[in-house]
Parts: structure tokens; sequence; C-alpha cells
């Protein structure tokens, strides 16, 4: 057993991380075995984060990885004292954050052989959070390893991916995540092959849609919105909707961990009643602040999502329009998509589903939500 055996259909890249950890632990001096600086790009559910992990696990484990062993479990449980996981769960990752994080790099390992900082969301830094990162994998520390994670090379400053070693993850086939979930999970051969193909290649939604039936009524409703969209109030409608739903499901899965945060805040501020230590008050608010820029995070997270199923919906009409079903990946709303792909041309087909592809990008680019998916409902009508 192995940290490696967590990587999906990445033979290549598990094959480059042993050669490394091998190497590293044979020599002494890391700055002649390795690079002190990796990137690991990816499509979402690839395993970009979980390669870095597993890369940290091996190289602060004696055995270079066992799964078993203190080490390994500290580092996956992001506990071990020489292994920092940054896991943002805001819109960005700001400047102070990073120059305390320096500072904490900077320290000498307290039990193993490297310190490790992994950052999962290395597209997520400001400008200047980038700029000040910069300075310091320009000259990291001998025993200091730096593990980036990130979609895209250009989503990184050019800056710093010419100072990283690139490795890039390929998305999972349906194959490989169908006989993950059947062997791991216990998933019934059907609904393994089903969500494999739904969760376009991301492993962590593929287990959400094989393990909660909510989860996956929540998708048909999504899918079944163009069938209601007839004209332009139908259109507001279904964006409405959408919206709605996506704020729903973030509060649903924020208020316990909101409520629970700020409990062991005032807690650790020594709260008694309705006081407050001296300075209580402005760390609630900061982690309130923090609150609100997760959850408006997870607004975002959840449309995206919810566009990448609709995107899937017209892929499998363009199929139907060229009289091809067998590798529809919405097998079960056949009917449906019949319907829809004998109302409009396959051009039509296209330019839809390049609309919901540009409402992503904007998405991403903090644009206003509801105005967004209104927009692309009128489009998809």
């Amino acid at each position: 057993m192995s940290v490696f055996n967590s990587l999906i259909d990445q033979p290549q890249v598990v094959q480059t991380l042993k050669d490394a950890v091998g190497s590293a632990n044979i020599n002494e001096d890391a700055s002649q075995v390795m690079t002190n600086t990796w990137l690991f790009t990816g499509p979402a559910g690839s395993g970009r984060s979980n390669a870095a992990i597993a890369f940290a696990a091996a190289l602060v484990c004696e055995k270079g990885g066992c799964s078993t062993c203190n080490s390994c479990i500290s580092t996956i449980l992001g506990t071990h004292a020489d292994v920092e996981l940054i896991k943002t769960q805001g819109l960005s990752i700001k400047i102070d954050e990073v120059r305390e994080l320096i500072t904490r790099a900077s320290w000498k390992p307290s039990i193993a052989n490297y310190r490790i900082v992994v950052i999962e969301d290395a597209d997520r830094l400001t400008d200047s959070a980038a700029n000040a990162l910069l300075k310091v994998i320009e000259e990291p520390g001998l025993r200091t390893i730096w593990l980036l994670c990130a979609p895209t090379l250009t989503d990184v400053l050019p800056t710093i991916r010419s100072r990283c070693r690139h490795l890039a993850l390929r998305t999972p086939s349906t194959k490989a995540i169908t006989k993950l979930l059947i062997e791991r999970d216990q998933i019934e051969t059907k609904t393994a092959e089903f969500v494999a193909r739904a969760s376009g290649g991301h492993i962590g939604r593929a287990r959400s849609l094989a393990l909660d039936a909510t989860a996956r009524q929540n998708r048909e409703n999504i899918l079944r919105l163009p069938l209601m969209i007839k004209d332009i109030a139908s259109a507001y409608k279904a964006a409405q909707f959408l919206v709605d739903s996506a704020k729903s499901e973030a509060v649903a899965d924020a208020e316990e961990k909101d409520q629970n945060e700020i409990s062991k805040l005032k807690e650790a501020w020594g709260s008694t009643g309705s006081k407050m230590v001296t300075g209580g008050s402005k760390a609630i608010k900061e982690l309130e602040k923090e609150q609100k820029s997760r959850s408006t995070r997870m607004v975002r997270d959840y449309l995206d999502r919810a566009l990448l199923d609709l995107a899937t919906l017209y892929r499998d009409i363009m199929l139907v329009q060229a009289n091809s079903t067998e590798s529809l990946i919405n097998q079960d709303l056949l009917e449906e998509i019949k319907q829809l792909a004998a109302l409009k041309s396959p051009a039509k087909t296209v330019e839809q589903i390049d609309a919901i592809l540009k409402t992503r990008r904007n998405l991403a680019q903090n644009a206003a939500p509801l105005l967004l998916i209104e927009a692309l409902m009128c489009e998809l009508r």
C-alpha cells in the first residue's frame, strides 16, 4: 500500500514523484537531488491536490510513502508538524496570509528532513501575494519544499511557473473512476457507471453523486431546466431557481460550520455571556468577514458545477443531432434530449454550449451571478 494509490489513472505522474522521493531519500542535500518548487496542474477532480499531499507524505515518511505510519497519516490529515496545507475557503489568498506563511516556511524542520508547504489554490493568489511568494521561491531554503496546485499553467504568474517543475495531471477515464467506486466504495455497477460519466472525470463529484440520492436529484432538476424555458419570463424564472438552489446549498453546508467556528473563537477569547475580552469583538468580525467570503465562493462553485452539468446535456443534444446515442452521458434523459434536439439546429446547439462556457469564465471573474445566469437562460430558450 502506498500514498500514491490515491492517484487514479496518473501512471506517469506517480512514477515521476516516486523517482523524486527515491533520489531525495538517498542524498543528504535536498538542493542537489530535486527541485524545491513544484507546480501541479490539472482539471477539477483530476487529483492535483491529492498528488501534492501524497508527495509531501512520501517526502516526510521514512519508508517513502507507506501510507500507514504516523508521518503519512498526519500529513494526509493535515496535522504533520513540518507539512503546512494552505486551502483557501474564500475568493482569494491575500498578501498578509502569504507573508505569515513565508515566515513559518523559513523555520527548520522539527521531525522530518524537509519543511513542506502545499498551496492547493495557487490560482487564487492576488497579484501582490503572488509577487511576495515569488521572492521566496526564487531562493528557497535548502530544506523547504513548495508544492503549488492550479487548474492550468496560465492561472499562475509566468515568473512563478518558470521557477517550478511542472507536473500535468489528466482527467481520469470513466472506466478508472467506475472501477474505483466499485472496489473502494462498494457502489453498485450500474450506478458507478452512471456517476462516472456524469461527473465529467471529477472523482470527488462522482463519489458524491453515488452516495447521495439528493445530489443526484438536484442534478436532474438542473438538467430539466431547459425544458421549462419557453419565453423570457420562464428564462428569468429558471435563472432565479438555479441561483436560489446554489445559495440554499451553500447555506446548508456552511451554517453549522460557521456557528461552530464562532463558538470556538468566543471560547478561545474567554467569552462569558454577552461580554467579550478586549480584542475578541474584532476577531469575531474578522471571522464573520471570512465566512461571508467563503459563502460567496461556495455559491459560485455550486453554480459552476451546475453549468458543467448543463454543458453535458447540450453535448448529448449535439450527439443526438449527429445520429449518435452510444456515448451519451445522460442516458436516463434520452427522450428529453431528443425533444430538445428536434427544436434547434446543430449550429444553435454549438452556440449554446459556447454561451455556457462563456458564463463559466465570467463567473470566475466575479461577475454578478444572477445577471449572468439570466443572460444565459435567455440564450438557452
